[in-house]
């Protein structure tokens, strides 16, 4: 296990080195000038030309890229085009929020998905396995910003239960904390759950057809053991890997879940970025979504690890 996490580990390196050259490359895409809009509309083009020379913007490409990636391997992250503020010190005090939300719509996903899935597996061909998949496909293709919205109007402004926008730290108030995270990470965990469901359903009842779960079955094994001890986790594989694509799916949703509710997070702070072409504060915030990635990618090869002895092998 210790040979295949190093491994795993080492190959990390190439794959963010590939992630930096295309996070510092296209924001170069983005329409527009920095320089120019700092300067603003009436500046003349020597106003925005030293501007673009005070912000190092008129050095070549590679050179720039040069002076990025170095000080991102000693964990610099440079400073905001627009207020000179350290990016490190912005993600740090917007990436709780981000990690609160994708975590608490991961504990709904998995409240809702897998028990949804397993319940659908072991009723499968009845009219309560074809109504759940039915509704896991409703879910799938439910768009995050409609169902933000009814969540919005059916419990805050028509029953006046939770509330319809802000944020409280979990330090200051878990409760208030709690209110303010709950509709978003519904609207988030809703459609990761339905992936969830149908993707458990379909590999637990491909498990549970398998000759060894007849046999535990014949010897007495009571039902509910061979589900949950025996197919479960041998059913478990194609499980994670849905799980752990999921992850991603969620820190790309609370780009607009963000937005919806009013949460001071990482995919609110890249969406400001985007329409200032703040080139440090986007760099930083796809590379730290990379890392987030990556090391969920790498927490899901040492799980299979555990469900599958062959691949520790490897």
């Amino acid at each position: 296990m210790l040979r295949l996490t190093a491994w795993r580990v080492a190959r990390m390196v190439p794959l963010l080195f590939l992630v930096s050259i295309g996070a510092f490359g296209l924001v170069y895409l983005i329409p527009g000038d920095p320089a120019s809009a700092i300067a603003g509309q009436d500046a003349d083009p020597a106003q925005v030309a030293a501007i673009r020379s005070q912000l190092g913007l008129d050095k070549p490409v590679w050179e720039q890229y040069w002076h990025w990636i170095s000080g991102l391997a000693q964990g610099r992250f440079g400073t905001s085009l627009y207020d000179q503020t350290s990016v490190v010190s912005s993600i740090q005090e917007r990436f709780p929020v981000t990690l609160s939300l994708t975590v608490a719509a991961l504990v709904v996903a998995l409240a809702i998905g897998i028990p949804v899935g397993i319940l659908a597996a072991t009723h499968r061909g009845t009219v309560l396995d074809r109504a759940i998949t039915a509704l896991s496909t409703v879910g799938i293709a439910m768009p995050a910003f409609w169902l933000g919205l009814l969540l919005i109007i059916g419990f805050s402004l028509k029953l006046n239960v939770l509330p319809a926008v802000g944020y409280v730290p979990w330090t200051t108030d878990p409760g208030g904390w709690l209110e303010h995270i709950t509709l978003p990470a519904v609207t988030l965990g809703l459609a990761a759950a339905a992936e969830l469901a149908r993707h458990t359903r379909s590999a637990l009842s491909e498990t549970l057809q398998q000759d060894y779960i007849r046999t535990a079955r014949m010897i007495g094994i009571r039902s509910h053991k061979v589900n949950l001890k025996h197919a479960l986790k041998n059913a478990g594989a194609p499980i994670l890997t849905i799980f752990s694509f999921q992850v991603s799916f969620l820190l790309g949703g609370s780009l607009v879940v963000e937005q919806i509710f009013n949460l001071p997070g990482l995919g609110s702070f890249a969406i400001s970025a985007v329409g200032q072409k703040d080139l440090p504060v986007i760099q930083a915030v796809v590379m730290v979504t990379a890392l987030i990635v990556m090391g969920v990618n790498l927490l899901t090869d040492i799980a299979y690890g555990y469900l599958n002895p062959r691949v520790r092998a490897t």
